[in-house]
């Protein structure tokens, strides 16, 4: 099913029927006189019509254009161009030192571009803005102000299943050092 829609399989249709109209039309040219379409029908003695009655003219009314509005002045006031940018900052600056990697050399050495690219994308949006400019940033905007505070639950059931099923069945727990959360 997938075959059926690829650009070949278009273009392979419409010439099919491209060709396929071409070859009628050469038929119709070459044979058409020989094969008529319709042959002369006998037609059966006329019968008289009966007459149509007058048609009443329609009178239109005439057009009446809507008074037009005044419409108001409006006085553009051209800003410099300096004030537009500097009004709405929406990134603060970069640091100097981040921008100065953009310009110690190239991109393909791992430096430069590469280089000032990889920085900034280690800084979060709160380091980079000073406000969310989507809406969905404001799910996880200032997040960082919360502590990360993780520990394994003190009644969980890590401490049944150990003190159950190993004891029951005589498996050996032994904890790796990995088996900690914390």
């Amino acid at each position: 099913m997938r075959n059926l829609l690829t650009t070949q399989n278009q273009n392979c249709y419409r010439e099919m029927i491209e060709k396929e109209a071409y070859t009628r039309m050469a038929w119709k040219t070459k044979y058409g006189d020989d094969y008529p379409i319709s042959f002369p029908v006998r037609s059966p003695k006329k019968v008289p019509e009966a007459p149509k009655p007058p048609t009443p003219k329609t009178v239109l009314p005439p057009v009446v254009k809507p008074p037009e509005k005044k419409k108001k002045e409006v006085v553009v006031v051209e800003e410099p161009a300096e004030q537009t940018v500097k009004a709405a900052p929406l990134m603060r600056p970069v640091s100097p030192h981040t921008k100065d990697a953009l310009y110690r050399g190239f991109s393909k050495e791992g430096k430069g571009r590469h280089m000032y690219l990889r920085t900034r994308a280690q800084k979060g949006p709160e380091e980079k803005f000073d406000f969310p400019l989507l809406s969905s940033w404001e799910y996880g905007w200032r997040l960082g102000d919360y502590d990360r505070d993780y520990r394994s639950p003190a009644n969980g059931r890590s401490g049944i299943v150990r003190g159950t099923f190993y004891a029951r069945n005589g498996i050996f727990h032994i904890p790796s050092p990995t088996d900690h959360l914390g």
